[in-house]
C-alpha cells in the first residue's frame, strides 16, 4: 500500500511539470505568437486585416489559450493536494486564485478574443456601422482581451506569491524555486497595476513579467520534469512519515 502510495506522489509531481509545460506552450503559442503577432496597437485597420487574413490562426489561439486555462484547473488541483499536509489553508489559497485567474476569469475573458473576429465577420452590422466604425469596434474588443488578461495576471501573480511561500514552509522543492516563484509573482503584480495606473510603459512591464515567469515557472517545470521530481518526492515522503 505504500509503494503505491509512494509512487502515485512521484507520478503526481511528473504530471504537475507535464501539465506545466503544455500551459507555458499553449499560453505563449496563444499571447505570445498569435495576439502578439496579429495584434497592432493602437491601428484598428491593420489588427483588423490581420484577423480577417489569418482567421484559422486566430481561432487556433483561442483553442490554446482554452487548453492552457483547462489544464491549470487541473494543476491547482494537484498543487492543492501537494502541499495540503503542510499548510491546508495556505495551499486552498493557493490553488483559489490560480482557479480564478485562469480556468475563471481568463477563460471568460475569451470571448472578447472570440467575438473581435465575429464583429468582423458577419454581415449583422452592415446597415447600422461603418467598415471603419465595425473595425473599431474589433479593436476595442482586442483590448478589452488584453485588459482581462491583467486582471487574471494580478490574481495569478498572487498564487505565484503563495505558491513561492508554500515551496518555503514545505520544503518538497528546493527553496531557491520559492525564491523564483516569488519573483515570478512580482512580475505579474508589476505588469497589472502598472498598465492600469502607469500607461505609457507596457513594454518595460511586459519585459520584467517575461523574463521573471520564464525563470521561475519554466525552472521548476523542468525540474518536476527530470530527476528533480524524484528529489522532491522523497523530500516529501520524508515530510509527510
Amino acid at each position: 500500500m505504500e509503494s503505491n502510495r509512494s509512487f502515485a506522489s512521484l507520478k503526481l509531481i511528473r504530471i504537475i511539470g507535464l501539465f506545466y509545460l503544455f500551459v507555458i506552450i499553449c499560453a505563449g503559442f496563444s499571447q505570445g505568437y498569435v495576439r502578439g503577432t496579429l495584434v497592432v496597437p493602437g491601428d484598428a485597420v491593420a489588427t483588423a486585416d490581420n484577423i480577417l487574413q489569418n482567421k484559422a490562426l486566430f481561432q487556433l489561439g483561442l483553442t490554446t489559450d482554452l487548453i492552457a486555462f483547462l489544464f491549470d484547473l487541473v494543476i491547482s488541483i494537484l498543487l492543492y493536494k501537494i502541499f495540503k499536509p503542510f499548510h491546508k489553508g495556505l495551499a486552498l489559497l493557493s490553488a483559489g486564485f490560480r482557479l480564478i485567474a485562469h480556468p475563471a476569469i481568463a477563460s471568460i475573458n475569451l470571448l472578447n478574443h472570440y467575438m473581435a473576429m465575429k464583429v468582423l465577420d458577419t454581415n449583422a452590422f452592415a446597415g447600422s456601422f461603418s467598415i471603419e466604425q465595425v473595425q473599431e469596434m474589433s479593436s476595442l474588443l482586442m483590448e478589452a482581451h488584453h485588459y482581462g488578461y491583467l486582471i487574471a495576471g494580478g490574481f495569478f501573480g498572487v498564487h505565484c506569491i503563495l505558491f513561492g511561500v508554500l515551496i518555503y514552509k514545505s520544503n518538497v522543492f528546493p527553496k531557491l524555486f520559492g525564491g523564483l516563484l516569488l519573483g515570478s509573482g512580482a512580475g505579474y503584480l508589476i505588469e497589472t497595476f502598472g498598465n492600469f495606473n502607469f500607461p505609457g510603459y507596457e513594454n518595460q512591464t511586459a519585459l520584467i513579467v517575461g523574463i521573471a515567469a520564464a525563470i521561475g515557472e519554466i525552472g521548476i517545470t523542468i525540474y518536476m520534469l527530470t530527476k528533480g521530481a524524484t528529489s522532491s518526492y522523497k523530500r516529501l515522503k520524508e515530510l509527510t512519515r
